[in-house]
């Protein structure tokens, strides 16, 4: 097994155990593989819930770039779900994990 396979099945874990979500796994994987080298960098492979700037480079860099959506105040309310369904309280948020519940959040998965 591949070190992005083991990442894609903690991922998938990740889902399972905190959040009571079956994942897609066809989408996770294509969102993890999308996230690129930065899955084995221990900083970069976490979000921030309560890093503001942190939160605007997923809005920027993911939303916006990535998906395609437009600026509004509704990709804040779409972080901010995701980070309420994550859990304010887990230090433990994995990007791939954050992306791929956006991905569902806004019906993105075409995009993939």
């Amino acid at each position: 097994m591949s070190k992005r396979d083991e990442l894609i099945a903690k991922y998938a874990a990740d889902l399972k155990d905190k959040l009571g979500v079956n994942a897609d796994m066809d989408l996770l994987t294509k969102v993890t593989i999308g996230c690129g080298p930065s899955i084995y960098n221990a900083d970069a492979a976490m979000v921030s819930g309560s890093d503001a700037s942190e939160l605007a480079t997923v809005k920027n860099n993911f939303l916006i770039k990535k998906l395609g959506l437009k600026d509004s105040p509704e990709l804040d309310k779409g972080i901010e779900i995701v980070m309420e369904q994550y859990g304010k309280s887990n230090r433990n948020k994995y990007r791939a994990v954050v992306y791929y519940l956006l991905t569902k959040h806004f019906k993105k998965e075409s995009v993939y």
